[in-house]
C-alpha cells in the first residue's frame, strides 16, 4: 500500500507532534518538582544570604569584606561574617592580661588593641601608613573601620567569632564586641551552604 505525499507529511506531523508532547509531559514533571523542592525550602536552592570569612586583620582588606557586608544588606541580603585568626582583631574592644598564660601574653602584647590600630597590609610604613590612610578616607568623606563595624551591627550582621582560634591566640570573650557570636566550622559550613555569595577575606 502507498501513500501519496499528503498523507506521509500528516503521519509525519503526528508522530513529531505525539514525541514533542511527551517530552514537553516529562519537562512539566521536572518543573514541578523543582517547585515543590524550593517550596520546601530543600534541594540545593541558595538564599539570598552572603557569608564572609574574614581572616586578615589588617585595616584594606577588612575595610573591603565590612564594605561587601553592609552592600549585601543594603540590597536585602542576610550577611554572616566568620571571623577567625588575624580577624578577631576586628572585633577586639580591650586586651587583658590577667589569668594566661606566658605565651598568651605575648600574643595578646604584640595584636592590635582593636580595628582603630590595625595596620595597613601594604605600605605600613611603621605605623604611618594606617595614619595616612585614614587622614585621605576622612578628606574624602569614607566611614571608618571602627564605623562600619558599627553600622554593621545596627543592620543585623551576624558576627561569629572562631572559638578555636580565640584559644589558640589566648582570646577571650570579654575582649570582643558585646553582641558577637560564638561558634566553630560548622557554624560558618552551615551558614556558607545556604548562601549565594561565599568569600574568604
Amino acid at each position: 500500500m502507498s501513500l501519496t505525499e499528503d498523507e506521509i507529511t500528516k503521519l509525519i506531523d503526528r508522530l513529531v507532534e505525539e514525541r514533542v508532547s511527551k517530552r514537553l509531559a516529562g519537562v512539566e514533571q521536572d518543573l514541578a518538582a523543582l517547585r515543590g523542592m524550593v517550596k520546601q525550602g530543600g534541594g540545593n536552592v541558595p538564599e539570598d544570604r552572603t557569608t564572609l570569612v574574614v581572616f586578615s586583620g589588617e585595616l584594606d582588606p577588612l575595610f573591603g569584606a565590612f564594605t561587601i557586608a553592609l552592600g549585601s544588606v543594603a540590597m536585602g541580603m542576610e550577611v554572616s561574617m566568620f571571623f577567625t585568626f588575624w580577624g578577631l582583631n576586628a572585633l577586639r574592644v580591650s586586651k587583658k592580661y590577667a589569668g594566661k598564660s606566658i605565651g598568651e601574653k605575648m600574643v595578646a602584647a604584640m595584636l592590635p588593641n582593636g580595628p582603630k590600630s590595625v595596620p595597613t597590609s601594604r605600605m605600613n610604613m611603621g605605623g604611618a601608613g594606617p595614619i595616612f590612610f585614614k587622614y585621605l578616607m576622612g578628606q574624602r568623606n569614607v566611614e571608618s573601620l571602627p564605623s562600619m563595624i558599627e553600622m554593621a551591627q545596627e543592620m543585623g550582621v551576624r558576627m561569629v567569632a572562631c572559638e578555636t582560634s580565640m584559644t589558640v591566640m589566648g582570646i577571650t570573650r570579654e575582649e570582643l564586641l558585646p553582641g558577637v557570636e560564638f561558634g566553630g566550622v560548622a557554624t560558618y559550613l552551615e551558614d556558607a551552604a545556604k548562601s549565594k555569595v561565599t568569600l574568604f577575606i
